[in-house]
């Protein structure tokens, strides 16, 4: 085996619903949402086509949102998103500070 090769990452599935309707609800291009996502375009493109065909190849959808479900929908997505952000970096400053030694008050 090449040592060159990247090891393949797995997503859950609701990581891939909401990756792709990101792009669905939101009416940007897979391209820009996969550079902000860090997933290959490809990939995306994947996801969305899969849950196109979720919502709408296998009457499983309740029909078009009004456009006021649709505005709080992409609302919700984005806040979801920010906020597993915030999650991920708040983890890493935890881990930073955790990791560095206390200062000893000169008191005995």
């Amino acid at each position: 085996m090449s040592s060159s090769r990247k090891q393949r990452r797995s997503y859950t599935e609701d990581y891939k619903r909401e990756a792709a309707h990101l792009v669905i609800d939101t009416g940007r291009s897979i391209a820009a949402v996969a550079a902000e996502i860090n997933v290959g375009p490809q990939t995306l493109g994947n996801w969305v086509r899969q849950e196109k065909e979720l919502l709408h190849g296998d009457g499983k959808s309740t029909g078009p949102l009004e456009e006021d479900e649709r505005s709080e929908l992409k609302r919700l997505r984005r806040e979801v998103f920010e906020l597993r952000e915030d999650n991920a970096f708040l983890g890493k400053a935890a881990a930073f500070f955790a990791s560095k030694p206390r200062k000893q008050n000169g008191s005995s």
